[in-house]
């Protein structure tokens, strides 16, 4: 029994040593540590999305020559911002840079929206002698002129009798600066009925019925660093058509 004891501790010395040259070993294909904190990625690949892969023949987007609207990486096309106003490139659209350069809240636009209604409340307020509607949107000098007229009509007890019917087309004529003075030129064609009556009532000039268009070349300043955003008149010329 003595020697079969020996034999057996032998083998199962032998044996322990053998396990622990192979266990005891890194191979340097050894699985990493379990995580209980990590997700295992390859557990559940049926909800896994795979990347496309890119052809080599197919260049990269932003390299490809196509249209900007469907270009995610080209850039946003600028619109022209005097479009409808001054045509690009011309002698008006530069000098409406300028006037942008020293206000950069210009609008073109806004601006014929606001010389519209000037027009018209000046023509029908000049034709009824209302000086209050007149002054606040006349230059000192215009408004000089245009109360001498009113003056004038009712020393000699004249009237005129108008019927403003619309204006057909605003546009911006010309453009200038001097110093922090902005001057638009606009050209309005208009549609009136106008005369002028005497104290009986005589039709002394004009028709009181005819529809005349007339075309009314006005020019409007501001200063472009006043807090005042409004518009004056300053200078005014009409051909009638």
């Amino acid at each position: 029994m003595t020697l079969l004891n020996l034999i057996l501790l032998a083998v199962a010395v032998g044996v322990f040593l053998k396990l622990r040259s192979v266990l005891g070993r890194r191979t340097g294909h050894e699985p990493p540590p379990y995580d209980p904190y990590s997700v295992d990625k390859r557990a559940d690949n049926d909800k896994v999305v795979t990347l496309p892969t890119r052809n080599r023949d197919t260049p990269p987007a932003r390299d490809r020559v196509i249209d900007a609207a469907g270009d995610p990486f080209a850039a946003p096309a600028v619109a022209y911002r005097w479009r409808g106003i001054a045509d690009e490139g011309s002698a008006l659209a530069g000098k409406l840079d300028q006037i942008a350069n020293l206000d950069r809240y210009f609008d073109g636009n806004e601006f014929l929206s606001g010389a519209r209604a000037a027009y018209e409340m000046i023509v029908t307020a000049f034709a009824a002698g209302d000086r209050d509607t007149l002054k606040p949107l006349l230059s000192s000098d215009v408004y000089k002129s245009f109360e001498g007229a009113i003056a004038d009509r009712e020393q000699k007890g004249l009237t005129v009798e108008q019927n403003f019917i619309g204006i057909g087309k605003a546009k911006i004529a010309d453009a200038s600066t001097s110093a922090t003075r902005i001057r638009l030129t606009v050209s309005f064609k208009s549609e009136l009925t106008s005369c002028t009556k005497n104290a009986d009532g005589v039709v002394l000039e004009g028709d009181p019925v005819t529809i005349r268009e007339v075309t009314d070349v006005w020019t409007f300043e501001r200063d472009a660093k006043s807090r005042d955003p409004n518009w004056f008149l300053v200078a005014t010329g009409a051909v009638a058509d």
